[in-house]
């Protein structure tokens, strides 16, 4: 198999952006590994590559759901595959971008997700407590019955926590011991993206800053004119969730950009738990140094030795 390049890392930190210098370099197509870009219709609030960039490079999995589409790793994980095979298929080099740690590793860990079917009743009984009591009772109670799987999950993405123990409920079994793996035969070179955490916060406060000015309060504002709920898992995503509660009136228009920047950083932080700074897999480049050449010259040796 031809060997592919993932780029991962914390939002903000340019992935998209040499995703595609590399992709240019190396005659390549993207494949992306983000769990909110492949809505359709949310595009300044995910931080979608632009429509210039999608011109320079082609782009898979973004603009593949609707909003309202039930979606899944699994799902995910096997339009993936097909992607990459796709594109090694027309002697093109695969490369994988994202910060979605689950999607990223179901590719290239090959992650065997237990095949647990929904359980309804369970899932509205747990739906109803996180409402009632928030989501913290239920996170605590993943942490005390699989510390491993919550340690990979964000407390506020309350959909996962009921899912790990809605598999827990239903096998008997820690959610983190059925994910089984089975690694894909192409050789992968894992290029990661990382910052000291000011900048970080600086990159991510900007971003949210632009995204306001770019019109994300419109895009929301027409999501909810084509019908899609606010409760819908996708209108939960950082920014979208925050001015919507601007515009029912719960929030103020400050108050709810300093909650996006503060999820954000959040967020930021719960993806170096699935992008570990000590995973010797993953090659690091600090972003406030030139990274594009030492990258170049990364991706032509490891691609010059799989083909050798």
């Amino acid at each position: 198999m031809e060997p592919i390049i993932a780029i991962v890392g914390a939002t903000a930190t340019g992935k998209t952006e040499l995703g595609i210098h590399l992709a240019q370099q190396f005659d390549g197509e993207i494949v992306g590994a983000d769990s909110r870009q492949v809505y359709r219709y949310m595009d300044i609030g995910t931080a979608k590559p632009t429509a210039e960039e999608r011109a320079l490079i082609p782009h898979h999995l973004v603009d593949i759901i609707d909003p309202d589409e039930p979606f899944s790793v699994a799902l995910y994980q096997k339009a993936a595959y097909e992607a990459i095979q796709d594109i090694q298929a027309r002697c093109r080099l695969a490369v994988l971008v994202g910060g979605s740690g689950l999607y990223v590793w179901a590719v290239l860990e090959g992650l065997k997700l237990p095949q647990v079917p929904p359980d309804q009743q369970f899932r509205q009984a747990m739906e109803k407590r996180a409402k009632a009591e928030g989501s913290e009772p239920l996170y605590e109670e993943l942490q005390a019955k699989d510390p491993a799987a919550a340690s990979k999950i964000d407390p506020h993405n309350v959909r996962r926590v009921i899912r790990a123990l809605e598999v827990i409920q239903a096998t008997g079994i820690p959610f983190s011991r059925l994910q089984k793996r089975q690694p894909p035969p192409f050789p992968t070179l894992l290029i990661g993206l990382t910052t000291n955490r000011e900048d970080l916060y600086r990159r991510i406060d900007d971003r949210v800053d632009q995204m306001m000015k770019q019109g994300l309060m419109e895009e929301v504002k027409s999501l909810l004119e084509r019908g899609y709920s606010p409760s819908l898992p996708s209108m939960s995503s950082m920014g979208y969730k925050q001015v919507g509660k601007y515009l029912r009136g719960e929030l103020g228009l400050s108050a709810a950009i300093e909650e996006t920047k503060f999820e954000t950083h959040r967020f930021a932080r719960h993806q170096y738990a699935w992008f570990r700074l000590q995973d010797r897999r993953i090659y690091w480049f600090d972003i406030s140094r030139d990274i594009e050449d030492p990258t170049k010259q990364l991706v032509d040796s490891f691609t010059a030795n799989s083909d050798g």
